[in-house]
């Protein structure tokens, strides 16, 4: 079964709607034309300066992360409304607990927790289809804790390369294992995305083209409450972080976290860790609550 795409003037309600049905859909036209052009601008000199991955990698796949050192213009991806939408709706499910004598709920917040840019050339073969949320140990059947988005920065074709997606298996149990024959290549154009559930099969396809190289970005939102996949903080220094937007930095970590996971107190008042880590290299007069 093929993924629905919508166009990106559909509400966020109908993209969730088919993400709930399908597991993932494809948004046409992700982002307008200027920010794929500084995208490109950007991105697109720093894929042929990275090895080849090898492996699960890709022995004919260029990858590599960190992608806000190399452009901040990328924040046009994370703040898209049906990315940001879908994290929403997916990721902050509340749940009841008490507090003191009452029963309230309790919303998870999400993060960034990767970025990464993928290169898929002529001759690579299939990737082993997977669920990106087995590094967070996730059952299934079991809560949402990824959204994630690969961003078209060329066509994404049948031929070149295109992520291999299995519909509908977000909703398999953890006993039912997929077969290649169930997936089907993503077709889109540059400038569209995918945006799919963590516990959705999927894989990087194969590129029997002879000259046509797959361009394509990545990041994926995690709840808050589990690790980055990527390390942020000893990456980015202070000067490309204060060039982000609000949002970008906080989603990344570097401003006051919503919930209460990740922070630390400072002088009685509560920070993001990465804000000191970035700003200050050192966090005094810290204290821990009991």
């Amino acid at each position: 079964m093929s993924l629905t795409a919508l166009h990106v003037t559909a509400s966020v309600e109908e993209v969730n709607a088919v993400i709930e049905r399908d597991g993932g859909v494809v948004i046409e036209g992700y982002v307008p034309d200027d920010a794929l052009n500084a995208i490109r601008d950007d991105m697109m000199p720093v894929y042929e300066t990275v090895d080849w991955g090898g492996d699960f990698l890709g022995d004919r796949t260029r990858r590599f992360g960190c992608l806000f050192q190399y452009s901040t213009a990328l924040s046009a991806l994370v703040e898209q409304p049906h990315f940001l939408g879908a994290a929403e709706h997916f990721l902050r499910t509340p749940s009841k607990v008490w507090h003191g004598e009452h029963l309230v709920d309790q919303v998870p917040d999400y993060h960034l927790s990767l970025t990464q840019a993928i290169a898929i050339h002529p001759g690579q073969g299939h990737q082993p289809l997977h669920r990106d949320d087995v590094l967070l140990f996730n059952p299934h059947p079991g809560p949402q804790v990824r959204v994630q988005m690969m961003f078209a920065l060329t066509d994404f074709t049948a031929e070149n390369g295109g992520t291999n997606v299995v519909a509908g298996s977000h909703r398999w149990d953890s006993g039912r294992g997929p077969r290649i024959e169930e997936a089907v290549p993503t077709e889109m154009k540059a400038g569209s995305a995918l945006i799919w559930l963590g516990g959705v099969y999927h894989g990087g396809g194969l590129n029997t083209s002879e000259n046509d190289v797959r361009h394509g970005i990545t990041m994926a939102f995690d709840r808050a409450h589990l690790n980055w996949e990527e390390n942020h903080f000893v990456v980015y220094d202070r000067e490309t972080v204060e060039a982000l937007p609000p949002l970008t930095r906080r989603l990344l970590g570097y401003e006051e976290p919503l919930g209460y996971w990740g922070y630390v107190l400072v002088d009685g008042k509560i920070k993001g860790v990465g804000d000191l880590l970035a700003r200050d290299r050192a966090a005094p007069n810290l204290s821990v609550p009991s």
